[in-house]
């Protein structure tokens, strides 16, 4: 995960990570709420040993009380202390318990024992720190070496007597909210890492360039108040959403300059990923730009486009096929864009898209209009779109944010890349695009522009816009070297 991705899922998972940090820190705040007070008393005694005569001696008496200081600190918590501290006291506990709760540390380079006793109680722990104290000192003088009169060579002397504490020791509420709240917010972010390694759905255009080298050719923004819900088109592009299928047809166009898309398969890798609404959309993104743009539903098993625009499916493309009804009669004039739709459902449709009849219509449209888009079943469950891909310039691959898997498209590339089809581009679709960088540029689109722009025109008709002469002579250009299989020729069918 690169330094930007590192800062991305931070920005983005924030709030997952405050919520375990904010659960660390009540979790700290439980547990301080739960522990016992404890109070600590902490007394001191000097270790001395007896001056010798020359400067010798007392050199070797102090060499002699450093090495022994640290042993004399251990014997503080030992029985030969402890019981006389009990029996003096009249405590209720045994010698090994009450170790438990006397500490005796040595400062480096001192003579100075300091015991610390803790306990539940303030009193309780000075009393016991000075009787600790006070036994350490009699014990010593009993094992202490005696000199020549008898004497104990090392004294302990008590420097400092344990005062009664006034403020607890234990537990430490502020610092064990805040360990919590650390604890929680490493956790937190640990969870949010561990979860965008393993996630594989894409999210960005980065999953996509993990996938391969197939380029992105558009986000689709969502449609505002459609979360959880499929978006229809309307049959005019309006607003921000529309404007990235507008984008998209713009690309598709200038896409290679030495070979002109002239029909395309728009699929995906699974069902539910918005497949139908990009090629609707699409293609009346397309017809903005060119009078002559046909869609064709060529999903057989699952047709929507009729559903979706609202026009009769009855006769469509399996009509045409079977010689039921001639091409001019099964395409339909709806908004400002040509619709073929499905016609009667098949129960050969794999059969139906493999067939040389296919192709040739396929040719024949993709002759006859500027643009072809053929909607066609997903590329994983079913082959279907494996063939129309063949047959045609390439297939758009679309996308869903944050539903499609790096797996099952990458699937889908290896499958069409395994019959030699072209996958032309990727399509991220229903993308929050919620910042201004790409909301200013909508705030000009309005109703009316739109139906002023589609008026030009097919009043125009071949009298197009400057872009669109350009695409104009191209196609005329492209079939002038490449001369028709047939010299019939599908004129565009008038409005109904």
């Amino acid at each position: 995960m690169t330094p930007t991705e590192f800062l991305a899922t931070l920005r983005r998972q924030w709030a997952t990570i405050l919520v375990l940090g904010i659960i660390g820190a009540i979790a700290g705040l439980g547990l301080a709420r739960l522990t016992p007070e404890s109070f600590r008393a902490t007394s001191s005694v000097f270790v001395s040993a007896q001056r010798g005569d020359t400067s010798a001696e007392l050199v070797q008496g102090s060499t002699f009380t450093q090495n022994i200081v640290q042993s004399y600190a251990e014997l503080a918590s030992m029985p030969v202390v402890l019981e006389p501290v009990i029996e003096r006291l009249d405590l209720d506990v045994t010698p090994p318990v009450l170790a438990r709760s006397i500490s005796a540390q040595t400062p480096l380079n001192t003579f100075i024992i300091e015991i610390t006793v803790t306990d539940n109680s303030p009193e309780a722990s000075a009393k016991i720190a000075n009787a600790v104290s006070d036994e350490l000192a009699t014990a010593v003088q009993r094992i202490s070496p005696k000199s020549a009169n008898n004497a104990p060579v090392v004294t302990l002397q008590n420097v400092a007597r344990a005062p009664v504490p006034r403020v607890r020791s234990a537990p430490d509420t502020p610092l064990m909210v805040v360990t919590g709240l650390g604890i929680g917010l490493a956790l937190g972010y640990g969870f949010v890492l561990l979860r965008e390694v393993l996630d594989t759905r894409i999210r960005s255009e980065k999953d996509l360039e993990r996938v391969g080298e197939t380029p992105l050719l558009g986000l689709i923004s969502r449609q505002p108040g459609t979360r959880g819900q499929d978006e229809r088109p309307v049959g005019l592009l309006t607003g921000a959403t529309a404007e990235t299928y507008r984008r998209l047809a713009t690309n598709i166009e200038f896409l290679d300059p030495d070979t002109k898309i002239g029909s395309l398969v728009v699929t995906s890798s699974m069902p539910g990923e918005g497949k139908t609404t990009t090629a609707i959309n699409l293609a009346l993104a397309a017809g903005e730009l060119a009078p002559r743009v046909l869609l064709v539903d060529a999903d057989l098993r699952r047709p929507s486009v009729a559903k979706y625009c609202g026009v009769e499916g009855a006769v469509g493309l399996t009509s045409v096929l079977s010689g039921q009804v001639s091409l001019d009669d099964a395409v339909q004039q709806w908004s400002h864009i040509n619709v073929l739709t499905a016609g009667t459902l098949p129960p050969n449709p794999s059969q139906i898209v493999n067939s040389n009849a296919m192709a040739d219509l396929l040719v024949k449209l993709s002759r006859s209009f500027d643009l072809v888009v053929v909607d066609s079943p997903p590329l994983l469950p079913v082959t279907d779109a494996l063939a129309l891909s063949r047959i045609t310039d390439g297939a758009l691959v679309v996308v869903r944010y944050k539903v499609t898997r790096r797996q099952q498209l990458s699937g889908s590339l290896r499958a069409l890349e395994a019959v030699k089809a072209r996958a032309i581009g990727v399509v991220l679709n229903r993308v929050n695009l919620n910042n201004k960088d790409s909301e200013y540029v909508y705030e000009g689109s309005s109703e009316p522009r739109q139906k002023t722009l589609r008026t030009l025109v097919f009043r125009t008709g071949s009298k197009k816009s400057t872009s669109a002469g350009a695409h104009a002579r191209r196609k005329e250009s492209y079939d002038e070297r490449t001369p028709p299989a047939s010299s019939e020729r599908v004129s565009e069918p008038s409005e109904r």
